[in-house]
């Protein structure tokens, strides 16, 4: 399997890259040059289909951001990193035999150049560097960047400029300024592209993965339908009956959540005059998958007169409900400290593993009985038995009483008493 790899950069970075590439099996890049680093949002834009997006820095990397949002594939970018500002360092100073405090650089963080000094144990040597990490992504002016250079330049402090930006060293240059462009190590390029590749093959992986959509509709639903029928092709499904009521959608999970990121999900649901519900499954094989998809339908089934969906991973990770605000609940529990725990209060490791997640999705760190059966969706009584068995068990306790505005009894203010950052 092929990766193809979306490469955004000028044109040396484009050459070089794509003689590293022929060091790796199995990708093909595709290149996109620029002259400068603001034109890599109009690229991006623009790019044909491929399996991941690579910049060529962390410049066109952010001046991308907003159209990086709308790719339905990853992107990652080259990194500066210490041993990119040593090899350019190293290169300066051996071959122009130009010290350090003679250099004019400019780099994404200085704080990386400042590493390298304490490696080297040079900390007290004078520098001259400007970094642009808190000009990104609207402050940026690369004529700033320019004059930095020229004016130590011109003012006999410095005799040549490091830059990291391509656009500046063709810039200095016609201003008669000696420039060098840091160097990119090929080992750092290899692991740029393998790292990109990787990263390609395992959302190709998890996006085929089976999915099952599991729909329930009014009893005066009418099959075939073609609105039913339409977001099923929609998902590039095939329609299983299993009763009056009830379907089975079999695709893929890239499918799933290509659907998912539209409003496509949420028009057809408040297509109905009544209700719809949904549940969501991922698995290995379509049975664990319709299975998934079943306990996924069951939480849905809990928003009585409600329109939604939920999700069911192969990793036991519940998402939903859709397409209200989403939220992520583990089902599966295979800490050996937790499932212990578990077995000791007396609950199921799954229901041990929603109040975990229940406890890191908060800012504070009480809760009330109501806020617990809220997040849990399930009755109040079946939320007090499940709080009763944690404090006898000392895994909850109580810390207060809050007044409500109606009349009854305070409401018991509670505090989990358990580890919950396993």
């Amino acid at each position: 399997m092929t990766i193809k790899i979306a490469v955004i950069g000028p044109a040396d970075f484009i050459q070089k890259t794509t003689q590293v590439a022929e060091c790796i099996n199995d990708i093909k890049i595709e290149p996109y040059i620029y002259l400068h680093p603001e034109q890599a949002a109009a690229i991006t834009q623009n790019i044909k289909p491929c399996d991941i997006v690579l910049y060529s820095g962390s410049l066109p990397y952010y001046f991308s951001k907003e159209a990086r949002k709308k790719l339905p594939i990853p992107a990652l970018f080259m990194k500066q990193d210490e041993m990119t500002i040593a090899a350019s360092l190293l290169s300066v100073v051996y071959k122009n035999h130009i010290p350090i405090e003679q250099i004019s650089i400019d780099l994404f963080h200085s704080e990386s150049f400042i590493n390298v000094l304490k490696d080297i144990q040079s900390t007290q040597i004078p520098y001259h560097v400007i970094d642009y990490v808190d000009m990104l992504p609207d402050q940026f002016d690369t004529e700033k960047m320019v004059y930095f250079h020229y004016n130590l330049y011109k003012s006999g402090v410095t005799k040549l400029a490091l830059t990291s930006i391509y656009a500046v060293h063709d810039r200095l240059l016609e201003l008669g300024v000696p420039a060098k462009r840091m160097v990119e190590p090929t080992s750092a390029l290899i692991r740029v592209l393998s790292d990109a590749k990787a990263e390609a093959e395992l959302i190709k992986r998890k996006f085929a993965t089976v999915a099952v959509c599991q729909f329930s509709f009014p009893p005066d639903f009418k099959y075939p339908n073609e609105y039913f029928t339409h977001f099923a092709n929609e998902i590039q499904a095939f329609v299983k009956q299993k009763d009056d009521t009830t379907f089975l959608l079999f695709s893929t999970r890239g499918n799933i959540e290509k659907v998912l990121n539209t409003n496509v999900f949420q028009q057809f649901l408040l297509h109905w005059e009544q209700p719809v519900t949904a549940g969501f499954g991922y698995g290995e094989t379509a049975a664990d998958a319709e299975q998934n998809a079943e306990i996924a339908y069951r939480f849905a089934r809990h928003h009585e007169n409600e329109a939604c969906g939920y999700i069911l991973t192969e990793n036991k990770e519940l998402r939903g409900p859709f397409p209200q605000t989403e939220k992520v609940q583990h089902l599966k529990n295979d800490h050996p400290e937790l499932l212990q725990l578990a077995k000791a209060i007396g609950i199921s490791p799954a229901n041990l593993s929603k109040i975990i997640q229940f406890s890191q999705s908060r800012k504070s760190l009480q809760f009330t009985a109501a806020d617990l059966e809220n997040y849990l969706q399930v009755t109040r009584r079946s939320t007090e038995r499940l709080i009763k068995k944690l404090a006898d068990h000392g895994a909850v306790k109580i810390v207060g009483e809050e007044m409500t505005y109606r009349q009854g009894r305070p409401r018991t203010i509670y505090e989990l008493n358990i580890p919950v950052y396993k």
